[in-house]
């Protein structure tokens, strides 16, 4: 029975998946076919190397994102194994049939502005989705994969951007329009912050020790008032030799003056530290089991 049950719910979640990516694919065709494509803007990626390629041709961006993700998920079944791949090809299917399927509807805006941000912004809602249903969109998410295997030290986010000016560069080459090629930097720039906002939410948090004579209290109150954890860390004054509890709790941004109000009630001689936390990993915040594309 517990093996149907489990069974079962692996079905539901793989059905579920493949809906989001469904859906995602949609998404991520009308930010190219309605907004990007239309005016001429090449968003990066493969993505933007098939628009810069159709250009020049009679065949279909959609077909030409196809055609160039092929090799490159070849590549990836390769070096990651058909499971990552088989969830991908049926993101690129799909993104294939919905961008060549909306392509005849035309720009919805030729503000290229707007076009941009809303542009990026719908492509980064779609890789997030996709993301989080366990695929990618090929292309440069592949390669910057395989790369990463390689060279380890050279960050994820170098690599997606080396590619992304390369593909900015050649737009402007292909156009001959400096503002085109401006508003395709605006798209990629927007389609970075909003993906890493919808996959991680707002990073911006505080990491706090509070060096003080009534840390159980302390503790107590922002376990209780603002539903997070602390840890006490042991501690001895270099100055008496006194042993001392020191409290570290980190929190989002927006916690940071309700949890200061508390030491101030507890404690007024409590001596705090407040800085910024550039990424914090665990429950409540980032998966540190997720693997950054």
């Amino acid at each position: 029975m517990k093996i149907l049950a489990s069974k079962t719910k692996r079905m539901i979640k793989r059905a579920r998946n493949y809906c989001m990516i469904t859906i995602a694919a949609l998404i991520y065709a009308i930010a190219i076919s309605m907004f990007l494509d239309p005016n001429n803007i090449a968003p990066g990626g493969i993505t933007g190397v098939a628009i810069l390629i159709n250009r020049f041709t009679d065949i279909s961006v959609g077909t030409w994102n196809m055609i160039i993700n092929i090799p490159i998920v070849l590549l990836g079944l390769w070096k990651f194994g058909y499971k990552f791949i088989i969830s991908t090809m049926y993101a690129l299917v799909w993104i294939t049939v919905f961008t060549d399927m909306l392509a005849p509807f035309g720009a919805v805006t030729n503000d290229l502005l707007i076009a941009a941000v809303i542009g990026g912004g719908l492509m980064a809602i779609a890789l997030a989705l996709v993301i989080k249903a366990g695929a990618t969109t090929g292309g440069t998410d592949i390669i910057v994969k395989v790369m990463r295997l390689k060279w380890k030290h050279i960050k994820t986010n170098t690599l997606f951007l080396a590619t992304d000016i390369i593909v900015i560069l050649a737009s402007w080459a292909v156009f001959r329009d400096m503002t085109v090629a401006f508003y395709a930097g605006v798209t990629v720039v927007i389609n970075s912050v909003v993906m890493d906002y919808c996959l991680y939410g707002s990073d911006e948090a505080k990491l706090i020790y509070i060096i003080t004579t009534s840390p159980e209290n302390i503790k107590k109150r922002i376990l209780e008032e603002l539903d997070i954890t602390a840890t006490l860390i042991e501690g001895r004054g270099a100055y008496t030799g006194e042993r001392k509890e020191v409290v570290m709790v980190a929190m989002r941004k927006q916690m940071a003056p309700q949890a200061e109000e508390i030491v101030k009630e507890e404690d007024k001689n409590a001596f705090m530290i407040v800085s910024s936390a550039s990424e914090i990993f665990g429950e409540g915040y980032k998966d540190i089991m997720r693997e950054k594309i």
